[in-house]
């Protein structure tokens, strides 16, 4: 955009606005270029183009925590592809394949050559699973002088009485299904494809019995989860078959979660999820009737319910804090339908409120407070204005009035993370949590029945949070399971099986 001096309007108020959008529109090129890839706006109005943007190589992106932890770094530059040729991890097992020269004789004289050295590289290699038979031989013994004198050791104990699967194959169909999301029937193809043939029903009942061992450890799981001062919450839908209906029941699937990774706080990680074929207020009571502390959602009406009833009973206090990633979206949709430079306006600031978060993430509770209060909370009153500006001026029917209405409605909750350090700007941690969940159903289309719904909810709820705590789900599983069918671990002593419990034992043990 190149306009000579006698085309540039003499009236201040027209000059101010002619700034304000390309300020703008500079922000809105900020955010296609360098915006998180999950809100990026995918298309450039062809009228942009020609503003000249000069060298945006260093300019800072917005945070977004909807990327997982692993993915945000301070430098913001281009970054080399991550790779670890010659650096594979010291842990692994290594065999030697030794390729002598066809001759050691000399080329020239035929005396013996001399080992003077060798060169080494390495592979990274598998071994591919191998099903094999475990015969469990009991032998009896008898006494020659006696009658009655026939010994024989008791049979260990099975997770499924006369199955024919043991705990670690039990344990390597569930880790397929709830943390690889491979469904039952295309794990039944694999294993056609080695010559054993198994119905998927046979499969299912495995899975389920799994489940029922472990209901316990899960108990211990949504416990711990409600016991802690912040909670995340959300739900998404769980189909089931209705055979009286012939047709599928939409039923929900409610998760609950911490992790103070974000502040180095105390909790482990993990998560939890809840079958109900309800998505009430009162459902939502009957989960967290045993919470009180900080509770950190979208702007689902039941949540609200829950806080405004806890407020008037003055049981159990229960404060919301409100989803900003949610508010966000809502402009970021207007400007991909309209290219409203308003709400451009808007996601710009809250681009710097984000810049802020990624900058001290990983910092103490009390330094990310302060640092909130000195940067944030202006740009937070900054906005606030603005959207009261614009309320007035916009018909309520329009996108963008939808979206203002939203934020200034939540705007206490939205706010809730200034004001405490443990608190993060959004929800996205039981978004990531629930993206499992998703592929999972997409593969499985729908679960059977009520118990169906439950067992998804623990095996789901144990393996998620086993990969939060950075396990690897089969070794966690298998480990787990065997020591709860043979009795090793008993009911008083779950507790110790917990993942992150399970992993300390496990280093513990290693040092």
């Amino acid at each position: 955009m190149s306009l000579r001096h006698d085309q540039l309007p003499q009236d201040v108020e027209q000059l101010s606005r002619m700034v304000l959008d390309l300020r703008a529109e500079v922000a809105y090129l900020k955010r296609l270029i360098h915006g998180a890839r999950s809100e990026g706006l995918s298309t450039i109005d062809p009228a942009q183009t020609s503003l000249d943007l000069g060298d945006l190589s260093a300019v800072p992106v917005a945070a977004n925590d909807d990327q997982p932890d692993g993915s945000r770094h301070k430098a913001r530059g281009r970054q080399s592809a991550a790779r670890n040729i010659g650096f594979l991890p010291k842990h692994l097992p290594r065999y030697d394949v030794i390729i002598e020269p066809e001759s050691r004789a000399c080329a020239c004289c035929s005396g013996t050559l001399h080992h003077i050295g060798e060169t080494t590289s390495e592979a990274l290699d598998v071994v591919p699973p191998i099903l094999r038979v475990k015969r469990t031989i009991r032998p009896r013994y008898a006494c020659r002088a006696c009658e009655n004198g026939v010994v024989q050791a008791p049979a260990p104990a099975r997770f499924m009485d006369g199955g024919m699967a043991t705990t670690a194959l039990a344990a390597h169909i569930v880790v397929s299904k709830f943390a690889w999301h491979l469904p039952l029937y295309r794990q039944t193809q694999i294993f056609a494809g080695h010559g054993i043939a198994l119905d998927r029903g046979t499969l299912g009942a495995w899975v389920t019995r799994v489940a029922w061992w472990l209901k316990p450890l899960y108990d211990r799981l949504l416990t711990f989860i409600r016991s802690q001062p912040r909670v995340f919450s959300d739900e998404t839908r769980l189909p089931r078959l209705d055979p009286g209906r012939k047709r599928t029941k939409v039923c929900q699937l409610w998760a609950q979660a911490v992790d103070d990774r974000p502040w180095k706080g105390p909790a482990p990680p993990a998560v939890g999820y809840i079958f109900s074929e309800s998505r009430s207020a009162r459902e939502a009571e009957r989960q967290l009737v045993s919470f009180n502390g900080v509770l950190q959602v979208d702007g689902y009406t039941a949540y609200k319910t829950l806080a405004r009833h806890r407020s008037k009973s003055n049981s159990r206090p229960l404060r919301l804090a409100f989803c900003m990633a949610h508010a966000r979206r809502k402009f970021v949709d207007v400007v991909k339908l309209t290219g409203s430079p308003e709400a451009l306006e808007i996601v710009s600031i809250l681009a710097g409120v984000y810049q802020i978060e990624q900058e001290i993430r990983g910092q103490s509770a009390e330094d990310r407070h302060n640092t909130r209060q000195l940067r944030s909370a202006p740009l937070m009153r900054q906005l606030k204005a603005r959207l009261l500006d614009l309320k007035n001026d916009i018909s309520t029917q329009s996108a963008l009035s939808k979206a203002i209405k939203y934020t200034l409605t939540h705007w206490t909750g939205l706010n809730a993370f200034l004001d405490d350090g443990t608190i993060e700007i959004d929800s996205n941690i039981i978004e990531r949590s629930m993206k499992s969940v998703a592929l999972t159903r997409k593969n499985s289309m729908f679960v059977g029945n009520i118990q169906g719904g439950e067992t998804f909810a623990i095996l789901a709820s144990l393996i998620n949070s086993a990969k939060l705590n950075g396990l690897d789900p089969y070794t966690w599983l298998a480990n787990v399971l065997e020591r709860i069918v043979s009795g090793r671990t008993t009911i008083n002593q779950l507790d110790t099986l917990l993942p992150w419990k399970w992993k300390a034992d496990q280093v513990g043990q290693a040092a």
